[in-house]
């Protein structure tokens, strides 16, 4: 993963926390983190053992502006800045959940933002590639993800819509954004056999949706009701 350019020391400061070593809030953090996987993970049906172990394992107080830390292991989403937002734990188990990653797939995720999510997939075993629509998410995002030493995971700046067609296929495909329907790029570099998970409609009215390919064919099933941000192209414009 290359680094991108990094905004300097006053960003450091501010934004993150890549701590050396343990410490008392540290500990807390863990405490918190573990507490947040079995109340608002397990106990909603989100499982699989995979899963589990690396929302134990990925410290989403690391993903979200300093100021917020304390509320990281909360039930809720953060502001990340400009527009955006990491996306509550449960939807992030949830998404990654059904996507059903085995050790080695190839997976595109579609809003890096934080970096969260990609940081959850790359403990799954996938290779990752991930897009950002702003630039400086993107590569404050990617500071984060090497820094943290996932070298499984590669973001880079560009329009999520229309996926990322030199890396394609994809076993799987999980999108973090909403657009009002489900764009043709993403399906047509979905392998056989792979999973979309996509949130999908107008501003007030809003599905996750599970898509699988089988035979060349999409089969489709509503998961449940969300919010999420618009997926919006270079110039802000939701698509």
């Amino acid at each position: 993963m290359k680094l991108g350019l990094i905004y300097g020391l006053g960003f450091l400061i501010t934004t993150l926390l890549i701590p050396q070593k343990q410490n008392v809030q540290d500990m807390d953090f863990k405490e918190k983190r573990f507490k947040m996987v079995a109340e608002q993970i397990q106990s909603r049906g989100v499982n699989h053992s995979k899963i589990i172990k690396a929302m134990q394992n990925v410290e989403r107080h690391l993903f979200v502006p300093r100021y917020l830390q304390k509320y990281a292991y909360q039930d809720r989403p953060l502001p990340i800045g400009h527009g955006q937002t990491i996306s509550q734990p449960y939807i992030v188990g949830l998404m990654s959940q059904l996507l059903e990653v085995e050790e080695g797939e190839k997976l595109l995720e579609i809003g890096t933002g934080s970096g969260y999510q990609a940081a959850v997939l790359g403990e799954l075993g996938g290779k990752v590639f991930s897009i950002e629509i702003v630039k400086p998410l993107q590569r404050r995002a990617d500071f984060v993800l090497d820094s943290l030493g996932y070298e499984n995971v590669e973001t880079r700046y560009g329009d999520g819509y229309l996926g990322w067609p030199e890396q394609a296929p994809f076993d799987g495909i999980i999108v973090t954004c909403s657009p009002t329907k489900v764009p043709q790029a993403l399906v047509d570099q979905l392998a056989e056999g792979g999973k979309l998970v996509i949130p999908v409609g107008l501003k007030n009215v809003k599905k996750l949706v599970l898509m699988e390919k089988k035979k060349g064919k999409i089969v489709q099933r509503n998961v449940i009701p969300v919010r999420f941000v618009p997926m919006v192209d270079s110039k802000g414009n939701a698509y």
